[in-house]
């Protein structure tokens, strides 16, 4: 019989940190728990948010190196745990999982003191900044890599490698077999730039599909996605070099589009390899070269290195090196079939339910009753009802 709980779950406002907690809060609410999300207002307004999973907002304090912003920045910080010690007073959370971003680190200070086990989820390949400062007093840290930078290895005996979790649609993929492609068959091209876009895959994948040589390139259809003060340049592009192509700025679809495609041009964000490796699709990975800490060049290592992806760094992006890349994947016989068993090789698909199995074996007595009335948090700590999805937990 399974005994319900309440959680809560924190990330930053970014679909990278939000994604896989939205992944955990849908698994968690199909075995029976209660869950809040607590996260910033930019995370509010992403995508994807479990319908009966509260969302709410804390102040996010961001501390840099300008001393402008650190009397403001502690300050936020002070008031964001204090408001969810409020919300664990009433919510009673069995734990606090954290998934990275300024949001979540007042959310961990107030579980802290108010002694809630705490676990936090790296989904990059090197141990964000908030799981750095919080990784000593957590209960356990979960990864989605076998190999994590920055993460010390005194705290080694509470890791637990268990992958980036991802969303049912993109799990349903790893059942269907790679797309078929004939020696004269259509090449479908996939090309993601994340949540928002990629300029430079707009102005450099055109170019260099163009180059392919022409048996090649007349077999293209190609899918992007572009940020919308680059759409028409991109469409220009292709259309000048006769090159079929569907442009957006978002794609409600992406996993059907991931599910024929057979070759994926993309960033190396956490939840994109995370969704290729779960599927099994070959790329070419372009990592964002001002992501902090370099994380996304860290994050392509497993898959080139297993075969099921190329990296290229974005300093030697360029039409003439895209090209060459390609053909050196599509030209050869089975190249992309053998790149895509490879990518599907780093998968790891159980990675939401063994993270649900972590965060369950961890926590305080079963819940018993609802939220306790003995205080007014509604005053304190109240979801706005656009936001509020299901405020009787």
């Amino acid at each position: 019989m399974s005994i319900s709980r309440h959680y809560v779950l924190a990330a930053g406002g970014t679909g990278g940190h939000l994604i896989p907690a939205f992944a955990l809060g849908q698994e968690l609410l199909h075995r029976g728990h209660h869950v809040a999300l607590i996260t910033d207002e930019r995370g509010a307004k992403i995508p994807g948010a479990p319908e009966k999973m509260a969302t709410h907002i804390l102040p996010a304090g961001r501390i840099t190196k300008s001393p402008a912003s650190w009397l403001p920045g502690v300050k936020a910080i002070a008031e964001g745990r204090l408001m969810a010690r409020r919300l664990y007073d009433s919510f009673e959370p069995s734990a606090v999982i954290g998934f990275g971003g300024y949001p979540a680190f007042p959310a961990l200070l107030g579980a802290f003191a108010e002694n809630v086990p705490t676990i936090i989820h790296e989904q990059n390949a090197v141990l964000g900044r908030v799981n750095r400062f919080t990784a000593r007093q957590v209960n356990a840290i979960a990864t989605a890599y076998p190999d994590i930078l920055r993460l010390s290895p005194r705290y080694q005996d509470k890791v637990h490698l268990v992958g980036n979790p991802v969303r049912e649609e993109v799990l349903a993929l790893r059942d269907q077999p790679y797309p078929p492609m004939s020696a004269d068959g259509i090449f479908r091209v996939l090309v993601t730039g994340g949540s928002q876009g990629a300029t430079i895959l707009s102005e450099v994948v055109p170019d260099g599909l163009a180059r392919l040589p022409l048996n090649l390139r007349r077999r293209l259809q190609v899918t992007q996605q572009c940020r919308a003060e680059d759409i028409e340049t991109v469409r220009q592009a292709y259309a000048a070099h006769e090159i079929p192509a569907e442009l957006a700025t978002y794609l409600p679809d992406l996993p059907d589009r991931m599910g024929w495609s057979h070759l994926v041009i993309a960033r190396a964000g956490a939840s994109t390899i995370a969704e290729l490796t779960c599927a099994g699709r070959p790329a070419i990975l372009v990592p964002l070269p001002s992501a902090t800490d370099n994380h996304q060049s860290y994050n392509v290592k497993e898959m080139v290195q297993a075969g099921g992806a190329r990296a290229i760094a974005q300093t030697q992006f360029t039409p003439v090196e895209l090209a060459k890349q390609i053909q050196k994947i599509a030209l050869e016989p089975g190249a992309l079939e053998n790149a895509a068993k490879a990518a599907k090789s780093c998968g790891r698909p159980q990675a939401v339910s063994d993270l649900a199995d972590l965060v369950e074996s961890f926590g305080k007595a079963p819940i018993m009753h609802t939220i306790k009335p003995k205080h007014d948090t509604a005053s304190a700590f109240a979801p706005s009802p656009a936001l509020a999805k299901d405020t009787a937990l």
